[in-house]
């Protein structure tokens, strides 16, 4: 197996740790800021540097189409291209494929797709995805090509998409061949929200061997509870020497429940999404600094913060930037948002390793209770 995985504390069944990349280690539980199209949103990369994030995510669908993955190769690929010499993930277009359906025909081959942008067509196969993701981009880390099961699913609807994923897996396996330890591959866990489906798709991959396991088909319209029963479900059949993934999640308290499922590696848009949209993150949730109440709050986000945007700018003229629609405060709320995720997984792993992880993870329980009472009471 490619890229060493170290567990260095347990906490139940969290853990912390350490995954070894030929560009850099991978702290975890680790967040992975979305970079879906060769950019985390309105920041640079030495500010997404800075917040400690230790690796960034990179979107195949959307690098495949704009500027388009042989030009990203030939200008010396993903790292150089965006500037950012530390590990880089990519997803392997599934999510987009399930996301943009009505564009869509799915076969066995693979799928092919209307563009988005212009409506040109384009086949995207397992092989295709690889070669793009591996040979192209240039990632560390590349995803098996798999189809996102919609939500809800029929048992059988939801069996067949496991199944032909779990086909797919074994092709990108092919493809992906032996490329000792400069490159690793991901399998992906589908299954929708029954058990014995989540169980037959690890099992699956297991057999066919990954670098690291992932657990995808969420965040998409199940609800809270069904995802961390689905985590129940899966995590046990995963291998406990590799890193596992939990795809596309999410807001604090699912990152802590997933964390104390036995998870260790996290991407989600939130934090650039929320911080365009005038949204500060706080182990609370989300804060609306568009509110009228902040028009003349002197305070910061985080006075103890290392950020400069969470530290340096008062909640007042956050406030004024997004009323006035000036772009600066979509740059400072996404760079307090990053920078709050990475202190979230710090302060996780750090927790971990005192062996007060369960500490933890009840404070932000109570806090977020507290904070959806308080929008329940308000609306």
């Amino acid at each position: 197996m490619t890229f060493p995985f170290t567990i260095h504390a347990t906490d139940g069944a969290a853990r912390s740790g350490a995954l070894e990349t030929a560009r850099g280690t991978i702290r975890t539980p680790a967040f992975m800021p979305v970079g879906t199209a060769a950019t985390v949103k309105a920041l640079t990369p030495g500010q997404v540097k800075g917040t400690g994030a230790d690796i960034i995510l990179g979107n195949t669908y959307h690098l495949m189409l704009r500027p388009g993955a042989e030009r990203v190769a030939r200008l010396g690929g993903l790292h150089a291209f965006m500037n950012w010499d530390g590990p880089i993930l990519t997803d392997s277009g599934g999510f987009q494929v399930w996301s943009l359906a009505g564009l869509r025909k799915l076969t066995e081959e693979g799928v092919r797709f209307q563009s988005h942008i212009d409506g040109s067509t384009h086949m995207l196969t397992p092989e295709r995805a690889i070669e793009i993701q591996a040979d192209l981009l240039g990632a560390d880390i590349s995803m098996q090509l798999d189809e996102c099961t919609a939500f809800p699913a029929e048992e059988k609807t939801a069996a067949e998409s496991m199944r032909l994923s779990l086909r797919w897996a074994e092709r990108c396996r092919t493809a992906f061949g032996e490329r000792g330890d400069a490159q690793a591959l991901f399998g992906i866990v589908q299954g929708s929200t029954y058990p014995h489906l989540r169980q037959e798709s690890a099992e699956g991959l297991k057999a066919i061997g990954f670098d690291g396991y992932a657990v995808g088909g969420l965040a998409v319209g199940e609800g809270f509870e069904a995802m961390c029963a689905v985590l129940d479900a899966t995590t046990p059949h995963l291998p406990a020497s590799r890193p596992r993934y939990l795809m596309g999640v999410g807001r604090p308290i699912d990152i802590a429940e997933a964390v104390a499922r036995g998870i260790d590696m996290f991407d989600c848009v939130i934090p650039t999404r929320s911080g365009r949209h005038g949204q500060a993150w706080t182990d609370s949730g989300p804060v609306n600094l568009k509110n009228a109440r902040f028009a003349e709050d002197s305070e910061p986000l985080d006075a103890d913060s290392d950020c400069p945007a969470s530290r340096d700018y008062s909640k007042a003229y956050l406030h004024h930037l997004m009323k006035a629609g000036e772009m600066l405060g979509s740059v400072l709320l996404s760079w307090h948002n990053v920078a709050y995720y990475q202190s979230l997984t710090a302060r996780i792993r750090a927790a971990i390793a005192a062996g007060q992880f369960e500490d933890f993870r009840a404070m932000l329980a109570a806090k977020t209770a507290a904070e959806a009472a308080v929008s329940a009471s308000s609306d």
